[in-house]
């Protein structure tokens, strides 16, 4: 199985400051990021499908056998990195890959989307926390961290 390797830029945490602690991780869960790639099999394949019989090619059921292979073989390819990209929410920030750092009295909102957890500064800046197993608790967490609730 492939496994790509964390780069400079993703692959390393941004490391804690003087006093500051660890509440929670959110880890990526691996059932809901195969999940919401089935998802996307099935929606593609139902859509490459209905594309060939709409050009009566002789053989529509290779589109949908086409998506399916192709989305599981980028799934299979990009899981390593996807599960790599851990948020930490510590009492002072939230701390995401490639070096993400949010003040948690810049977090304005958080809000459970589709299997992850979209959250927005004050300035405007949104933020992905993806394939989590359950994204409402995840942004309930950070809605009482960040004082919001």
């Amino acid at each position: 199985m492939a496994r790509i390797e964390p780069d400079s830029i993703m692959g390393h945490p941004l490391p804690l400051a003087e006093g500051e602690r660890i509440v929670a991780e959110f880890r990526p869960d691996r059932a809901v990021y195969w999940r919401s790639h089935l998802v996307m099999a099935v929606i593609l394949g139902a859509l490459a499908g209905a594309v060939l019989v709409w050009q009566a090619n002789p053989y529509p059921v290779i589109g949908p056998i086409g998506a399916v292979i192709a989305i599981a073989a980028r799934a299979a390819f990009v899981q390593s990195e996807a599960m790599a990209e851990v948020w930490r929410l510590t009492d002072r920030r939230l701390l995401g890959p490639a070096s993400r750092a949010i003040p948690l009295v810049q977090i304005q909102t958080a809000r459970p989307f589709l299997g992850a957890v979209q959250v927005i500064t004050r300035t405007g800046d949104k933020h992905l926390i993806k394939y989590q197993a359950d994204p409402a608790a995840t942004a309930a967490r950070l809605i009482a961290a960040g004082g919001l609730a």
